[in-house]
């Protein structure tokens, strides 16, 4: 199979914030990109011109608005569309379940069997989702040989290219970052790969599909144990008595080393009020369940319990604060400032803000939420703030980084007005100077 610009199509499985900006930057290219959503609202809103992913996303809306003009995507429902693609890419989410961890590839097989009966002979498909080691051959190679009728590697090509992005650096990210690719056979691996070169300005690594594999998940779940070592810092500095990013910005401050012994590199990374987002949460999990009954893993699971704890703790810091204001939290008005996730995303899932909430209104208290990238959440902070008893910071928002202090105060109207900072965002000082009863995360 050859790759060529204007001549092969493609089609993407999945249009959310992975498959809808790779539809746009192959379309860019010339390629013509049919994407399919099972979600016929996002699907009509692409053909409207619409852009499904809100919050601050640089050149996506403007993206949107050059591949409209060249007519080389549109977006449906119908899994016919799979019939005229020479190349078909998969990204759809893989949750996992939350009793068990195992995971939940509900839209996973979903999406394998409509491919599975539309796709035809010669076809390459290739999985950019985050699936666990050993997925590709024992899940994906079965349903579209079953589905099909087609023979990987001698009827149709099979890999696995998995995505390297977060929200608010997607197209950033797509087309910079280094990316593995892992074929089920040489021929695979070589297209999918000539097909990557036209967006994707970094190095495309070639490996085999396990091992894309294994590299995906295990660079999340690095990740989350990085940050659960900045989350036990923060922890221990709260019970010493010290300022945890005082802390990171001295483990950090290592140029030295950086210029004469880079592999003893420090970067601590940064502690939270909670790890959220489609990935991380889960990625740990599905690394570890692709070696069920192989090995028995120890660090990471553990470290998914401390982040998993952290919004917990930010809970525990709005009791204190709650205490040591002499106040009574039943019935009290607490703000939450953000739900998404990550800073100046709309992205909510498996967001810390949820399990926060639940523990506050657990305990009586009356919590409303802020978030402005939020749909759900979105109006004017003035009008939320007004009466409240405490305001909770889950998410670095820009907007919430230039809040003023005294005029916080001043809506609030109320004594000894609490203020608890999940990310950093607020001067410890300035806030207590002005009148709050401060606790952050490794420093309260």
């Amino acid at each position: 199979m050859k790759i060529i610009p204007f001549k092969t199509k493609i089609a993407i499985c999945g249009l959310g914030y992975v498959g809808f900006p790779v539809a746009l930057l192959f379309a860019k290219k010339g390629f013509s990109v049919v994407g399919v959503d099972v979600k016929a609202e996002r699907v009509k809103k692409i053909n409207r011109g619409g852009c499904p992913i809100e919050g601050k996303e640089p050149g996506l809306k403007e993206l949107m608005a050059e591949v409209r003009q060249k007519k080389t995507f549109r977006a449906t429902t119908e899994p016919e569309a799979y019939q005229e693609a020479e190349v078909i890419i998969v990204a759809v989410e893989t949750p996992v379940q939350d009793d068990t961890h195992e995971p939940a590839y509900t839209a996973m097989k979903a999406a394998l069997i409509c491919i599975g009966r539309n796709m035809t002979k010669d076809t390459l498909v290739i999985v950019e989702s985050t699936i666990a080691p050993g997925t590709m051959a024992h899940l994906v190679k079965p349903i579209l040989e079953d589905e099909s009728g087609l023979k990987v590697n001698e009827e149709f090509l099979l890999a696995n290219c998995p995505e390297r992005l977060m929200p608010g650096h997607l197209l950033e990210n797509i087309q910079n970052y280094n990316r593995v690719i892992g074929g089920m056979s040489k021929e695979a691996t070589k297209t999918a790969k000539d097909l990557y070169q036209y967006i994707v300005k970094g190095k495309l690594d070639e490996t085999d599909s396990v091992t894309a594999e294994i590299v995906k998940a295990g660079e999340n779940a690095y990740r989350d144990v990085q940050i659960a070592f900045a989350n036990e810092m923060a922890l221990l500095c709260e019970a010493l008595g010290a300022d945890v990013w005082q802390v990171r910005t001295l483990i950090n401050d290592c140029k030295k080393v950086k210029e004469t012994r880079p592999e003893a590199l420090r970067q601590m990374h940064l502690p939270g009020a909670g790890v959220g987002g489609h990935c991380i949460p889960k990625d740990s999990w599905l690394l570890t369940y692709g070696a069920k009954n192989l090995m028995d893993p120890k660090i990471i699971p553990l470290a998914r319990q401390i982040n998993d704890f952290m919004p917990q703790h930010t809970f525990d810091l709005v009791k204190q604060a709650f205490k040591e204001a002499s106040k009574n939290m039943v019935g009290a008005k607490i703000v939450v400032l953000g739900f998404a996730y990550a800073g100046n995303s709309d992205d909510i899932r498996n967001t810390p803000a949820e399990p926060l909430i639940s523990y506050l209104e657990k305990a009586g208290a009356k919590v409303v939420v802020h978030d402005p990238y939020v749909k759900a959440f979105k109006g004017s902070l003035a009008k939320i703030v007004k009466g409240a008893s405490a305001l909770v910071l889950v998410t670095d928002h820009d907007q919430y980084k230039i809040l003023s202090y005294n005029r916080l105060k001043g809506l609030m109207k109320i004594s000894k007005p609490i203020l608890v900072d999940g990310r950093n965002v607020f001067d410890k000082a300035a806030a207590t100077q002005a009148g709050f009863i401060y606790k952050g995360i490794g420093n309260i």
